[in-house]
């Protein structure tokens, strides 16, 4: 019997990227994204993982600007540098753009967090 490996956060985080209709009924819905995002975040906490902790952080200081904006907003700030109305009424252009970069500037946080894990990354 073979064993199966589980995914890494880095590698879910990119099927959610190349599939995220499969996930949130629409592929181009940012706003639906991060809150499929929030709730993976909050069942990964509930069950000992890591979830998102320390995303928000890493968003302000890649940024180098902090905002009380939560870290949809903070991603839409690196995406939409120019602004924005409506996070749940983006035009189309600058949904794609900034689901786009969503799922980018997640790569880079998990590759981050497997290249220096902390002590919950560690087995």
């Amino acid at each position: 019997m073979s064993q199966i490996r589980e995914m890494s956060e880095r590698e879910y985080f990119a099927c959610v990227g190349r599939r995220p209709g499969m996930f949130v009924g629409t592929a181009s819905s940012f706003h639906q994204l991060t809150a499929f995002l929030t709730g993976y975040d909050q069942h990964a906490i509930r069950h000992g993982g890591q979830g998102l902790t320390g995303w928000h952080e890493w968003l302000v200081a890649r940024r180098g600007r902090s905002c009380n904006h939560a870290w949809p907003g903070q991603v839409l700030h690196i995406a939409l540098p120019e602004g924005w109305n409506n996070i749940a009424d983006l035009p189309s252009k600058d949904e794609k753009h900034a689901i786009k970069v969503l799922f980018q500037l997640l790569d880079e946080f998990a590759a981050g967090r497997e290249a220096s894990p902390g002590p919950q990354n560690s087995d």
